[in-house]
């Protein structure tokens, strides 16, 4: 083991920057050696929750001054830790659980240091995110992060209503009170048919990974009360891709061949659709047959 905190040891954390560490979700096992070493090298933390990060310190043996940086002060807090950093310290900024700035506070700080001209280093660490998707499995190939919905319906609609047509499966971040609602929502916009990875109490004692369709969500979730228990991360399959129709870049092409030839205008709007480029060969020259007759 002291082989491995060396290696940690070893490297160079310069002074007068802030750090983005990376804190456990869940499983306090799995804080990283440089966080560690971070942490008890730091002059204070920066934190979401002072109370909460003191007691998680405190399992390392650690014990910190510390400035309580939340969603209702970041910015008035971030001139506090602009004035440490000018006078040389290190401050490590944490989050309740996880990375900060991922649905958790930290991104106006880091805006506010690096616009003060202090360097800004990244920890990485545990994610809700991350760790989600890391058993969602194949049909996840890209995705595009939501974090938490609004809680009125009407906006929540409206913000599924953007997401639906994306192929890019979706990722949200829920409570347990509002759980039930939410996958409902998700029912509603995006239809049942699509799959869904429910994540429940990541790395945690009581950890749960289901997957199902959307439309078996509510039914799952309903079957236990357990299950409506705990932080969630939901994974959401993106809208299936639809074959366009034959004639869905005729505009384009018909303006193409004002000017260029069957071969030009197909290739031109194969660059700038992603279309195939023959199909769309085959369609310019039925469209110019057309216009010469």
């Amino acid at each position: 083991m002291t082989q491995l905190t060396d290696l940690a040891q070893g490297q160079h954390y310069p002074a007068g920057a802030l750090y983005i560490v990376a804190t456990p979700i869940g499983n306090v096992a799995d804080i990283t050696l440089r966080a560690l070493h971070v942490l008890g090298l730091a002059d204070r933390i920066a934190a979401e929750d002072t109370r909460n990060t003191a007691q998680l310190l405190a399992r390392y043996g650690i014990a910190k001054p510390s400035i309580a940086v939340h969603e209702h002060n970041e910015r008035s807090a971030a001139e506090r830790v602009i004035e440490h950093l000018r006078n040389g310290e290190r401050i490590a900024c944490v989050s309740d659980a996880g990375t900060p700035g991922i649905s958790d506070p930290g991104a106006k700080l880091v805006d506010a240091v690096r616009d003060a001209g202090f360097p800004v280093i990244p920890l990485p660490g545990a994610s809700a995110l991350t760790t989600a998707l890391s058993a969602a499995g194949a049909w996840v190939q890209a995705f595009t992060f939501v974090g938490f919905l609004a809680t009125k319906s009407k906006q929540r609609a409206a913000q599924l209503q953007a997401y639906a047509k994306q192929p890019a499966a979706l990722v949200f971040y829920e409570a347990p009170h509002r759980i039930v609602e939410t996958v409902r929502a998700l029912v509603d916009a995006l239809g049942g048919d699509r799959q869904l990875l429910i994540a429940r109490e990541l790395t945690k004692l009581h950890e749960s990974l289901h997957r199902c369709t959307l439309a078996e969500g509510p039914t799952w979730l309903a079957g236990d009360a357990n299950r409506q228990r705990g932080e969630f991360v939901l994974v959401v399959e993106g809208a299936p891709q639809q074959e366009d129709a034959d004639d869905a870049h005729d505009a384009l092409l018909a303006m193409l061949l004002e000017e260029l030839s069957v071969s030009s205008a197909a290739r031109l709007a194969a660059t700038l659709t992603g279309a195939s480029r023959n199909a769309l060969y085959a369609r310019a020259l039925l469209l110019s047959k057309s216009a010469e007759e």
